[in-house]
């Protein structure tokens, strides 16, 4: 593909939808979530997370993994931001993550890397940027222990009720899903490619197989949109299973991430930004 433009002093604001804004503001206004973050900091369990993925993953650099390296250097260069550290793991279920608040870095699941192709893996790794530069990874890694942390805290003792921490639960579930919607967008702004990022999604949801070159974004599409119309009955059906067990996703279903990217594009905030309309921009700054 043609060389990626890259976005000079990008801000997270570009790509931050709406709805991760109202999630997590609705997320801040918990009474809980100060307290848990405060303990979250006084055990070190940021550090715990960095030491246990270090040791479970091996870190890719210019002489291991240099392609993966090199993926995610030219995409820190498009996104306008620091090179966090970027591990791979041996792992079947497809997936990658970030973390470290401190002292950030990415981790692939080996079956990403084998299932996605480069331009893909742009994608990827672009999301997980994106989750850092928005700075999500701080509740992201509050929410992966929030029991056992509610636990420390004696909830009861500091008069907090159960109502209190169902309510935090679900804000921050809420939060984590809306989240993701705004990384896609970076994961878009990275690998510069409606196309590609579509496929990604393809990819991470049905996993390695053997008949990956069948897949057909089309036809993904055509279901995204189709479960978007759905009928009357069924909206209500999708309503109801998302009270029972929906609300406590910390992902969007695949197929409404991807009818959401397609939409932002078509709304024209991705044309916009790669033409140098964003905050932050150079030329926005110099009219300034």
């Amino acid at each position: 593909m043609a060389e990626r433009k890259i976005l000079t002093g990008l801000t997270a604001e570009a790509f931050t939808s709406d709805a991760d804004r109202w999630a997590l503001d609705k997320l801040k206004k918990v009474p809980l979530l100060p307290l848990v973050v405060s303990k979250f900091y006084e055990y070190g369990v940021d550090r715990w997370f960095y030491c246990y993925n270090m040791s479970m993953s091996v870190r890719c650099g210019p002489n291991q993994y240099p392609t993966l390296h090199r993926i995610l250097q030219e995409s820190c260069r498009v996104l306008d931001m620091p090179e966090p550290e970027l591990y791979i793991s041996s792992n079947p279920f497809p997936n990658a993550f970030a973390g470290g608040v401190e002292r950030p870095y990415i981790t692939l699941r080996s079956s990403m890397v084998n299932t996605m192709t480069d331009d893909q893996l742009y994608h990827l790794i672009g999301h997980e940027l994106g989750h850092i530069k928005a700075n999500h990874v701080l509740y992201f890694s509050v929410a992966s222990i929030m029991f056992p942390l509610l636990e420390l805290l004696g909830k009861h003792t500091l008069g907090a009720t159960d109502m209190a921490t169902y309510a935090l639960v679900l804000a921050m579930y809420e939060w984590s899903r809306q989240a993701e919607f705004s990384a896609d967008r970076a994961g878009l702004l990275t690998c510069q490619s409606l196309q590609t990022s579509i496929d990604a999604e393809i990819s991470l949801t049905a996993g390695p197989n053997r008949l990956s070159h069948e897949m057909s974004r089309e036809a993904f599409m055509d279901q995204a949109r189709a479960y978007q119309d759905a009928e009357p009955l069924d909206k209500l059906g999708k309503v109801l299973l998302f009270a029972l067990i929906g609300k406590t996703f910390t992902h969007p279903m695949p197929v409404h991430r991807a009818q959401q990217l397609e939409n932002w594009v078509l709304g024209g905030a991705y044309d916009r930004i790669l033409a140098g309309d964003y905050p932050g921009a150079p030329r926005a700054a110099a009219t300034a």
